[in-house]
């Protein structure tokens, strides 16, 4: 009997999985769960699973790093892989080479994937963007130099605004190479303040020939610019992850360059309309002004200066005459009113009461009012209208 250990056991099975050509690349359906990403190592590990089983699988960096869209939980797939077993645990598991979503191309599920994240990290909110300027005197065009998309924006440019100096950017528009080149013309622009708006687009195409304006580096540096961006790619039912970020989207390359730039025929047309109004609020100004004027040298006071004198010597007549009527009538008033108090002050005075013959009794200094005042025998002094008569009382009768 032959004993074997288990580290032989594990490793003879393996040889047995490995030497079968059916299981060296096999294509495989599944639900991807238990999904793990070591940014680090860049290696993803995963259990594929369907109604009935799971396996254990892993994708190595060298693979991984060729996906067009990041793996999720719940995301059916189709993978191409080889299937070993893993000697340390003694489980068998898939490795990955391949990974395709089931039912829905990788390049719509990562834009998917990366227009939720921009949009939750607020790169699309209407609040941060910039509105574009009305007359703009330099106009940047990041773009393909070859293509129609170039010469249609440049002849709309010219055509509608020619006061504007335009500053071309010549760039890739499609492949790997593409994004740095557009970010780096972008950064061109705001480094230098060259422009005071920027279109960047470029004609139609398929998702993979669009693919560059859905990088997440271009998203980031079309929102950190200062200078408005118009996004302008593909035909008017093309989105991209450029157009959502961009302070404005135009349908197409042509629509970005009428919507940069206001039409000069339009803005002459404006003008002269703005020069009628002019004209029109001058004119009835004028005729207001000269009718004032008419009037004002139709006045007397201007035809005749002396006139004027002549009506202020009338004037300071009348003043003159009121004040003297004014003063003689106040000074009857206080006439009258004093002889009023004089004549009431005359009817109350003792001296005028003495001259219709009657007197005061005086003993000493005072006035002997009743009989009780004074006894038989006591001098009295009566004051009467024109003196003082001394007197004896003699008797005292009562009244």
């Amino acid at each position: 009997m032959q004993v074997i250990t288990v580290s032989q056991l594990n490793r003879y099975v393996k040889s047995l999985i490995e030497s079968d050509r059916r299981l060296a690349s096999v294509y495989i359906s599944g639900e991807i769960s238990n999904f793990t990403d070591h940014y680090k190592s860049g290696h993803l590990y995963m259990t594929l699973k369907d109604e009935g089983a799971l396996v254990r699988a892993v994708m190595f960096r060298a693979y991984s790093s060729k996906l067009k869209f990041k793996p999720e939980n719940g995301m059916k797939v189709i993978v191409k892989a080889r299937v070993s077993l893993y000697e340390k645990d003694g489980t068998y598991q898939i490795y990955i080479e391949e990974m395709q979503p089931d039912g829905v191309g990788a390049l719509q599920i990562a834009f998917e994937q990366l227009k939720r994240k921009l949009a939750q990290e607020g790169l699309f909110d209407e609040r941060r963007k910039r509105p574009i300027p009305k007359y703009p005197s330099k106009i940047g065009v990041i773009t393909s130099p070859t293509g129609a998309a170039v010469r249609d924006i440049l002849n709309i440019l010219g055509r509608r605004y020619p006061l504007a100096e335009i500053v071309f950017a010549p760039v890739l528009v499609q492949g790997e190479g593409a994004p740095p080149q557009l970010i780096k013309a972008l950064n061109w622009f705001n480094i230098n303040n060259a422009a005071d708006v920027i279109i960047i687009g470029r004609g139609g195409g398929s998702i993979e020939e669009l693919w560059a304006f859905n990088d997440e580096g271009l998203a980031r540096a079309v929102a950190a610019s200062r200078i408005p961006v118009i996004s302008a790619v593909g035909h008017e039912t093309d989105f991209t992850i450029c157009d959502f970020v961009a302070d404005l989207r135009a349908p197409t390359p042509s629509a970005a360059a009428e919507l940069a730039v206001p039409d000069t025929e339009q803005l002459l047309l404006h003008i002269e309309k703005l020069l009628i109004i002019a004209r029109r609020s001058v004119r009835a100004i004028l005729e207001s002004s000269n009718q004032r004027l008419t009037a004002l040298t139709s006045r007397r006071s201007l035809t005749t200066p002396m006139y004027v004198v002549e009506e202020q010597y009338m004037r300071l007549d009348y003043l003159t005459r009121a004040f003297a009527n004014a003063a003689k009538n106040r000074l009857y008033d206080y006439d009258r009113r004093l002889s009023s108090v004089a004549s009431k002050l005359d009817a109350l005075s003792p001296l005028k009461v003495l001259s219709r013959g009657y007197s005061i009794a005086y003993i000493g200094d005072k006035v002997v009012k009743n009989t009780a005042d004074v006894s038989p025998g006591d001098k009295l002094s009566l004051r009467v209208s024109d003196g003082f008569v001394d007197c004896t009382v003699d008797k005292i009768s009562g009244g």
